[in-house]
């Protein structure tokens, strides 16, 4: 009897020739599973190459590919280790081989990597709609947590440009250390770097009293190729108090105004209500929510006071 999963072998390092395939199969899987959802008018584009080098990057040997009997991919899943903080996504299995017991094979794939290399957090999110997904994760030992709520808001006319920095390294490993004080074990150094050595987009600080006071990088290339650069959007942000969370917000909008960018977007962790309340107030609107999942005995702890999103898509 031949294997259920099609004589599937991998893990092997994503590489940039594998982003077009991986891309095919990126789409194909969202759009299936949107479709099941009933959401029929649903079509995921293809992701931006410059975001998928990105996540390469990123993930680095936890960027793995699965591939079938005639070399074709069938399978990945980008693993990310941000200190101690390790989550997944994207990740997906060809339509064609859905249901044969691939996808259980590359999240455990994920855990064990993730496990070898100290993580202390093993996380990933999905749609809170889609009950299989949220059934098939929690059957590998995910458990529920807090939505992460996607939201946006318009740059407007009375919004003040916001300068450019001049990031050195004592400007990263202040970053560093208020992630340390506010998310321990956290560190968001290395995706800070990788973007503005791929020139994806940069880094925006608040200071007080001479030092860093909150911090948000972001990506202001689109997430598709086919759409122009109009969204400032926020991967991984820290504050030290929400003082420090409302003076970043306003620099943000500065910074889209300065590049003449149309919005900013952030994705909001609900654990955090007072920062919920605070984007509501500064005109930011809801646009979509994820499930969190964090893995039993690897769950997120409780923040040491402030504010931090950590982004767990690209």
């Amino acid at each position: 009897m031949p294997p259920r999963d099609g004589g599937v072998s991998g893990p092997t390092p994503a590489a940039p020739a594998d982003v077009d395939e991986l891309n095919r199969v990126f789409s194909d899987a969202f759009t299936e599973r949107y479709h099941r959802d009933g959401m029929r008018s649903v079509r995921v584009p293809l992701l931006n190459p410059a975001v998928w080098r990105y996540a390469f990057a990123v993930a680095g040997d936890g960027a793995m590919i699965w591939r079938d009997g005639s070399g074709a991919i069938a399978a990945f899943n980008m693993v990310h280790l941000s200190g101690v903080e390790g989550w997944m996504g994207p990740l997906a299995v060809r339509t064609d081989l859905q249901g044969r017991g691939l996808g259980r094979r590359i999240v455990t794939a994920g855990i064990e990597h993730l496990r070898r290399q100290g993580a202390q957090v093993i996380g990933l999110e999905t749609m809170p709609r889609t009950v299989e997904n949220i059934g098939f994760y929690s059957g590998l030992g995910f458990r529920p947590g807090h939505l992460t709520i996607s939201m946006g808001r318009e740059v407007l006319a009375r919004d003040a440009m916001t300068p450019a920095l001049a990031v050195d390294v004592a400007t990263i490993d202040a970053c560093r250390a208020l992630t340390s004080r506010v998310r321990p074990g956290a560190d968001y150094s290395r995706e800070i770097a990788l973007t503005r050595r791929l020139d994806l987009g940069d880094l925006t600080v608040v200071e007080a009293r001479g030092d860093v006071a909150a911090f948000a990088l972001w990506h202001r290339v689109p997430l598709a190729p086919t759409r122009t650069p109009d969204d400032l959007r926020i991967l991984k942000l820290v504050a030290v108090d929400l003082g420090a969370f409302g003076r970043l917000l306003e620099a943000l909008a500065g910074v889209a105004k300065r590049l003449r960018l149309e919005r900013v977007s952030i994705r909001c962790e609900t654990r955090a209500t007072d920062a919920y309340a605070e984007l509501l107030a500064a005109g930011f609107k809801v646009h979509w929510t994820d499930l969190r999942m964090s893995l039993e005995g690897h769950r997120e702890p409780e923040l040491a006071g402030g504010v931090a999103f950590s982004n767990w898509e690209i």
